[in-house]
């Protein structure tokens, strides 16, 4: 029986993403960032399962692809797959903590959905896996640690950021973590 996860390039720009892939895949993980078209749609499997398909078709060799953010529940779940862009762009992480200072409910979910293609694969088989993990958001960034949104998001049962955790904390129980263990259990790895 062949490995599915042999050959698998991790398109990803982030470091820490591909840092903590090759921590829960227990093997090297041979990232290559690449500029792909990205949907914009609220739905993270939607974005994912696109981002996949292209980046396997433009690369010619299979890949997994990941798409995170924080669903703001007050916000209705937004900015979802829009995070990134919320919080790299004019308003940063201070921003958005702030933008929830009218809200008495700070609650959120940090949302990780990967997928694997093939680059002679439909989209509508392409494997998804999803990890969430309910906390809230901190009034203000706090931590030095992780990367994009860690100095906002407090895990449930928490009173530190991701950012305020170490590596191996954070991992133990992130949203990433979770995609990544029904990941393996989807494809018996």
């Amino acid at each position: 029986m062949t490995d599915p996860l042999s050959g698998l390039t991790f398109v990803t720009s982030n470091p820490g993403k591909a840092r903590e892939a090759a921590a829960f895949l227990g093997r090297p993980v041979a990232a290559r960032a690449v500029d792909l078209p990205e949907i914009q749609s609220l739905d993270f499997r939607e974005v994912a399962r696109a981002k996949a398909i292209v980046a396997a078709r433009a690369l010619g060799v299979p890949v997994l692809v990941e798409d995170s953010g924080l669903a703001i529940a007050g916000w209705g779940g937004f900015p979802g797959p829009l995070t990134k862009w919320i919080t790299a762009g004019v308003l940063g992480q201070e921003g958005l903590a702030k933008m929830l200072d009218g809200f008495s409910d700070r609650g959120a979910e940090a949302v990780s959905v990967l997928a694997l293609a093939r680059p002679d694969q439909r989209e509508a088989d392409v494997v998804v896996a999803e990890g969430r993990v309910a906390g809230s958001i901190a009034l203000h960034p706090r931590g030095e640690n992780g990367f994009g949104w860690d100095v906002l998001f407090i895990p449930e049962g928490e009173t530190r950021t991701f950012a305020e955790m170490s590596e191996e904390e954070k991992n133990s129980a992130s949203h990433r973590a979770r995609a990544f263990e029904q990941l393996r259990r989807l494809l018996a790895v």
